[in-house]
């Protein structure tokens, strides 16, 4: 079997050796529970800290507006439940997204509808992406919060936060990002960007699983969602992930300084395997610029995307048809359906999204493999 080539990064990727190193430490040595008084749980409440005011750097934010979360889906959940309790309180029932967002966004919508939440879904055009125009249109003085993906987990087409965020301010709206494919790929500052929560995810991003961030601007009326302790300053009960913490900061801030480096190798990659690829019999490519560097979707009608992964699978590439979270279902991407695709040419998609370690030699290979395994499985369907 040849080496592994993973395109799934979207998925997770790798924690890198530095982030490992740093959170070694604080699962032998200083292992102490930050809440604890004695030397050994000081230790460990002065690296949370340290960590908390790291990633507030990275993001131009202030220390006490960082949140430590489980990960993306917790954050996503966290921003919009806690802003719709919030907004009850104020008699606001009215929240703004689109019908793209990641699983964890739609899926807290959902919920909150039936709670008597009013949810408007704005729809995108057939590239994927939102003008901020609609977004003005849509609100009104019901309006609690306007929630955006920055760039899809999907398609990776980035949407103009900074012009939205702009909107919402003028309106005195909340507005939050989900930032996580976003993470390490572009600009993040929550103040020239007009931002007032973002949700992060240390994995996508070289960090550990299991941790995240959100970001809630000082003097925000955001409700907990966990009740106990009084941990992250009252407003989320349990102990702290300080070893994922540590790595969360060490992660992010890595990221962002080989930032530009990483976009330019790994969009030129990126560029010359859609070259080749959408030459393909029948190829779609879902989305458009500007999209995140690493990220290309297409469809191939008339083939099973499952059957044409497990056909990669097999000959030692990973890749996907779209977010993890929904692998399984059997439904088409949601995603894909929002730009007005078939479910015929939904079923049919791939997703690969590349990291640095995605070598040329990789890419010849990969291109070959999908050539043979679109010709076997088109004469091999019925």
């Amino acid at each position: 079997m040849p080496n592994l080539i993973y395109a799934d990064h979207a998925a997770t990727t790798p924690v890198r050796q530095e982030v490992l190193q740093a959170m070694l430490p604080y699962f032998s040595q200083q292992y102490g529970n930050p809440s604890s008084l004695y030397r050994l749980g000081r230790q460990a409440k002065a690296a949370l800290e340290q960590a908390r005011e790291r990633v507030a750097h990275c993001l131009n934010a202030s220390p006490e507006e960082i949140f430590f979360t489980s990960g993306g889906s917790e954050g996503d959940n966290w921003a919009v439940m806690g802003m719709a309790l919030a907004g009850k309180a104020q008699g606001k029932h009215h929240l703004i997204t689109t019908a793209m967002e990641h699983p964890a966004l739609l899926e807290s919508c959902k919920f909150l509808e039936k709670q008597g939440i009013r949810v408007s879904y704005l729809p995108v055009n057939s590239s994927g992406f939102l003008a901020p125009e609609q977004v003005e249109a849509a609100m009104d003085q019901d309006t609690f919060l306007v929630s955006i993906l920055y760039a899809n987990n999907e398609i990776g087409t980035i949407q103009p936060i900074p012009d939205i965020g702009a909107i919402c301010r003028k309106k005195g709206i909340p507005f939050h990002t989900d930032a996580v494919q976003a993470a390490g790929w572009l600009p993040m500052d929550v103040q020239a960007q007009h931002i007032h929560l973002l949700t992060l995810s240390a994995h996508k991003f070289g960090g550990p699983k299991g941790v995240g961030v959100l970001y809630c601007q000082k003097g925000l009326p955001l409700h907990p969602l966990i009740h106990g302790g009084k941990q992250e300053t009252g407003r989320r009960a349990g102990t702290e992930n300080v070893a994922g913490a540590v790595g969360l900061a060490a992660a992010l801030e890595l990221a962002q300084q080989d930032q530009a480096l990483r976009c330019r190798n790994v969009s030129e990659k990126r560029n010359w395997l859609e070259q080749k690829l959408s030459a393909l019999p029948d190829c779609i490519v879902n989305g458009a610029e500007p999209r995140l560097p690493g990220h290309l979707n297409l469809s191939f009608p008339g083939v099973e995307g499952e059957s044409l992964l497990l056909y990669l699978d097999a000959q030692g590439i990973a890749a996907s048809s779209g977010s993890a979270c929904s692998s399984g279902s059997g439904k088409p991407s949601h995603v894909l359906l929002a730009l007005g695709r078939s479910e015929n040419e939904a079923k049919g998609s791939l997703r690969l999204t590349i990291g640095e370690e995605l070598s040329w030699e990789d890419c010849r290979r990969l291109v070959k493999v999908m050539e043979s395994a679109l010709e076997f499985l088109r004469f091999d369907a019925p």
